[in-house]
């Protein structure tokens, strides 16, 4: 197994709903904001080489919506999709599976083209894997996320017949919630951002990596009150990130970031004041 850290890009938004109740004077220091109170963050992708499987997971926002709509979020940086995966020494057609934690179209955005006036597969080759509780969630959204849901990045998946739905395993407490999805690649499943996201939980060189999407967006994310205004269940967020964490720090696990603009990985230790990041590193440095 390979793992690679695939850049797609850096965007903008605002620091209040990234970082909730916390107050500015605080978040400020861990994410500065531009003088529209708006902060910069990332949009990495995983690509996970597994035997004659080549999943990608997120896709980052793409490029077919109007400028307009991209002008909402400041895109700016020199990295793409597909720069980072011939940096790599693949393309699009290289992908078997792109494994989709959750359909908000800073994560799924690249899942499709236009071509001419048809929206197609950007991954011609590839398997679209979600869940069908998040489809369905996604599909007929409520009215506070369904600017997060954009039907051109999701419907098409569907009716290009490449889409296939994982089963969601069920307990009490879903953090604890896996199933399997390769022999080295298991899922998590939380409900606190957004209902079902998908957590990749992949064993690697006798470690165990978890990609975070946004159960935990960047490292300064770990702290317990730190919880996005975006999250749809605030309170079942924070007993999401109680419970794994606690399981992180007690297992040593490395946790992979999605949005943190300047650090792609951390591990974990208690301190007097809670449990903080440890060693800080790059994903090509395991």
């Amino acid at each position: 197994m390979k793992l690679y850290s695939i850049e797609t890009g850096f965007f903008k938004l605002d620091g209040g709903a990234m970082f909730g109740v916390v107050p500015k004077s605080i978040w400020q220091k861990l994410n500065s904001p531009d003088e529209n109170n708006l902060c910069t963050w990332a949009m990495r992708c995983l690509l996970i080489e597994d035997g004659n499987r080549l999943i990608l997971v997120d896709n980052g926002i793409g490029n077919k919506q109007s400028e307009k709509f991209f002008s909402y979020y400041y895109l700016h940086g020199d990295a793409t999709l597909d720069k980072s995966l011939a940096a790599n020494g693949f393309s699009k057609d290289d992908i078997t599976d792109v494994f989709l934690t959750h359909l908000h179209f800073d994560h799924c955005g690249g899942s499709i083209i236009r071509e001419g006036e048809k929206l197609v597969p950007a991954f011609k080759n590839a398997t679209y894997w979600s869940n069908q509780e998040h489809w369905n969630w996604a599909v007929y959204p409520n009215e506070r996320e369904k600017a997060s849901f954009l039907k051109e990045n999701i419907l098409p998946i569907k009716e290009s017949g490449q889409l296939k739905l994982i089963e969601v395993v069920n307990s009490e407490d879903e953090t604890l919630s896996e199933t399997s999805f390769t022999e080295n690649i298991s899922i998590r499943f939380v409900s606190g951002h957004t209902e079902k996201m998908m957590l990749p939980q992949i064993k690697y060189k006798n470690k165990t990596i978890v990609f975070m999407a946004d159960l935990l967006p960047s490292i300064a994310h770990i702290p317990l009150p730190y919880v996005m205004a975006y999250d749809m269940f605030p309170l079942t967020t924070l007993q999401e990130k109680k419970s794994f964490l606690t399981e992180a720090l007690n297992n040593n696990y490395i946790l992979f970031f999605e949005h943190d603009a300047k650090h792609e990985c951390c591990t974990l230790h208690q301190t007097e004041r809670g449990i903080k990041e440890n060693e800080i590193f790059k994903l090509g440095e395991i």
